[in-house]
């Protein structure tokens, strides 16, 4: 996994609209990429919410923010029209962006071990490095202190 001062990982992902979004061609922006297991889970869906409720604030603070999965386009699309979104989402369908940045991971739930993607957000610095990385995420408050976080760039 990519830390803190490393250049993070290069991609280019297709967004929930489908057009293709590539890490150095959001730059000079500071970019935050909070990766999360899977679409319309109950995790997954607060964490969303949450991040869309301070998007406004990223915005102000000049930082762009990302969620990624391994959900297709189409079902980002569902996702965020059910819950009313406004955080653009990532579809890393093939995996690779989840593994260059260490989040696809070997789980255990009820003994059973399966792999997927961990909880993590990685806050990216407008030259292109790793500001902050938080692994193992809980998402009461986690989307404030990412904000705290940015805006102390």
């Amino acid at each position: 996994m990519p830390e803190t001062g490393q250049i993070a990982p290069e991609f280019t992902l297709p967004d929930d609209a489908g057009e293709d979004i590539t890490l150095t061609a959001l730059r000079p922006a500071p970019v935050v990429l909070y990766f999360y297991p899977k679409d319309d889970t109950p995790g997954c869906t607060k964490e969303a919410i949450a991040f869309s409720g301070l998007l406004d604030a990223f915005k102000s603070a000049g930082v762009k923010v990302f969620g990624v999965s391994k959900d297709s386009v189409a079902k980002h699309t569902k996702f965020i029209c059910k819950h009313e979104l406004s955080v653009p989402l990532l579809s890393d369908e093939n995996g690779s962006v989840c593994e260059d940045y260490g989040v696809w991971v070997e789980k255990n739930m009820y003994g059973r071990k399966y792999m997927g993607i961990e909880r993590a957000t990685f806050l990216i610095a407008g030259d292109g490095t790793i500001a902050q990385v938080w692994r193992k995420v809980k998402v009461p408050g986690h989307a404030e202190a990412v904000l705290e976080a940015a805006q102390a760039l």
